[in-house]
């Protein structure tokens, strides 16, 4: 009995075990269940009178065998139930410039530490005007400013606040870039120094900012890799007058002075172009809906004066973009001379887009002045059918006054003499 007991307990074992080496699907959990009320049915008929628990008792090796699969197969369905599902892997922030693409190149830097390398640095560029006036900027500046080619170099900016230092430089284009200072410190620089020295000419609505880090390590290159710019070392200048020799001391190398500066000059053209696309925007948001007015009502839906208001307003944005002295599109002429630090102005406003985004303003204005050059246009012709109509009805008007007024002499001149001559034929007939 015990011999047929084990037996039926092995295959039931087997069967167990054999649904468990595979996935649990409801086939399969169907026919384990069978198996064990099998197994069931037979300890039951098989020994009717022996106590079960005195058989599990004094069956250990058998009733290990048969437990084992069931605990095992219930572990099984257990773990797999109650695993948690794997998370979707969350979304890469997006890049809007070559700059943020290109971030990953510079993870070799960031990821390997070295003796020789100071620690990550931020870079913050403000743009807060169109334009700053150069000379008003010196009274509020430090003492130890100085103007750097077309930029005031203040060498030690030292916030109240924090205690953090840094170095500044303010360009003529409305914007300025702080390295070293934090966003808090920046904020304090643009009401203690900016907004106290009455600089700004057309402040703009919204303040445009770009940010950027930078390490110092002489044993590297002065370059920038991804979106961190290296300072380091850098090759002899061509001219030994770019760089004045009376200078003070600064809150970082004076060998990569200009390199900063070339650097600098960039991020803040950048940022000044961005001031100058979001006013653009304002401006295509406020001229949208003009062609749909056209297409519903046949008018433009501005006036003469509105229309002329909105062309002067194109045309200081292409003027400020193309025309002035510090425009986006021409190379400045330090650099002509300077091709080392060409290069580095060169490497920062290819990863901004510089020339993709002056090419997209440029493409707007273009179409904006086109629409208005039609409206212009159909004002034009509006008006001068106006002038007609007016000639018109002036010529009628005149024509009903001298009729009214010279009507009777009119009317004697052509019928008068025809009276005279049958009065006169009547006196010859009487006659």
């Amino acid at each position: 009995m015990r011999v047929k007991l084990l037996g039926v307990l092995a295959d039931a074992g087997l069967a167990a075990t054999l649904a468990h080496s595979r996935p649990p699907s409801p086939i399969a959990t169907l026919g384990t269940m069978n198996s064990l009320a099998h197994v069931h049915r037979q300890l039951r008929h098989t020994i009717p009178t022996t106590p079960r628990c005195w058989q599990w008792r004094h069956s250990p090796v058998a009733a290990n065998a048969a437990l084992r699969p069931i605990q095992s197969f219930r572990r099984t369905f257990t773990e797999r139930r109650s695993s948690p599902p794997e998370e979707a892997p969350k979304p890469k922030p997006k890049a809007s410039t070559a700059l943020r693409r290109a971030a990953s190149a510079s993870l070799p830097i960031r990821s390997n530490p070295t003796p020789t390398r100071s620690d990550i640095h931020p870079i913050f560029t403000y743009a807060t005007a169109e334009r700053y006036l150069m000379p008003n900027l010196r009274s509020a500046l430090p003492k130890d400013a100085r103007l750097l080619h077309d930029a005031w170099w203040v060498p030690r900016w030292t916030d109240e606040t924090s205690g953090r230092e840094g170095e500044v430089f303010v360009f003529g284009n409305g914007s300025f870039v702080s390295w070293g200072l934090g966003e808090d410190e920046v904020g304090r620089f643009v009401e203690q120094v900016i907004a106290r020295s009455a600089a700004e000419v057309a402040r703009l609505k919204e303040l445009e900012t770009e940010d950027l880090e930078f390490v110092t390590d002489p044993q590297e290159d002065t370059r920038l890799q991804g979106d961190l710019i290296i300072l380091g070392r850098t090759p002899p200048l061509s001219n030994e007058d770019s760089l004045p020799i009376d200078l003070p001391s600064s809150s970082y190398p004076r060998e990569t002075l200009l390199a900063r500066y070339a650097f600098s000059q960039a991020l803040s053209r950048s940022t000044a172009l961005s001031g100058l696309e979001t006013s653009l925007e304002h401006y295509l948001s406020s001229v949208s809906l003009l062609p749909q007015a056209l297409q519903k009502t046949g008018k433009p839906g501005l006036g003469r004066r509105a229309l002329v208001m909105k062309l002067g307003e194109l045309l200081r944005f292409r003027q400020g973009l193309n025309l002035n002295r510090e425009n986006f599109s021409d190379t400045p002429d330090f650099y002509w001379s300077e091709p080392v630090l060409e290069g580095y102005f060169n490497s920062l406003s290819n990863a901004l887009d510089m020339r993709t985004r002056i090419r997209s303003v440029n493409d707007k204005i273009t179409y904006a002045a086109e629409m208005q050059s039609v409206l212009r246009e159909l004002l034009t012709e509006t008006s001068a059918h106006r002038m007609e109509l007016i000639i018109i009805a002036l010529i009628a008007v005149e024509v009903v006054i001298c009729l009214i007024r010279d009507g009777p002499e009119l009317w004697h001149m052509v019928f008068g003499t025809d009276e005279k001559a049958d009065d006169s034929a009547a006196n010859e007939v009487a006659h």
